[in-house]
């Protein structure tokens, strides 16, 4: 699915988004057609989804991060309508329905904590979510990242590989 090549572009444009087609083969070694192939091969597989921007919450004016585990009705996942009502909120960034304690993990912004209550009333104003249980993060150890993810694939995908050629060469 994705190789070595692959996996130091993603990592190239993961350092520097702004970096052109051409500068990125120049880098990389290889062809600027080569460059713009493997892009549009990992758009369109869903490998990389875009090219937005890394926007600080915090600069923004949104310093607190919260999490969010909410309990639904019933057996089922989050209804259509319980995922707009949440998408209908700007400080909800992200919503996961999870295992364990609680069925949505929902990782929410706010401006202070006195605000954060606002977001959270928000957010348990469905009828759906019969209770929600907060904690809020005090600093962020590791922001979301990606590329070490994509190199230790590729890296797995090497080390299979090999192992594959040798039990081919001792059979």
């Amino acid at each position: 699915m994705v190789d070595r090549l692959d996996a130091e572009l993603i990592a190239l444009l993961t350092a520097e988004p702004r970096l052109g087609v051409f500068e990125a083969s120049r880098r990389l070694g290889v062809a600027r057609g080569t460059v713009q192939a493997r892009l549009d091969r990992l758009q369109r597989s869903g490998v990389v989804r875009d090219f937005a921007p890394t926007v600080d919450t915090g600069r923004l004016g949104f310093p607190v991060t919260a999490f969010v585990t909410a309990d639904l009705q019933g057996d089922g996942g989050p209804s259509r309508e319980l995922v707009e009502h949440l998408s209908g909120i700007p400080e909800v960034l992200e919503v996961h329905t999870i295992t364990g304690p609680g069925d949505l993990m929902i990782r929410a912004v706010a401006r202070s904590n006195v605000d954060l209550q606002r977001v959270i009333g928000r957010i348990a104003s469905d009828p759906a979510i019969v209770r929600t249980s907060t904690v809020i993060a005090l600093t962020t150890a590791i922001d979301h990242r990606s590329a070490p993810l994509v190199q230790a694939a590729v890296a797995s995908d090497d080390a299979t590989n090999d192992t594959k050629q040798e039990d081919a060469t001792d059979g």
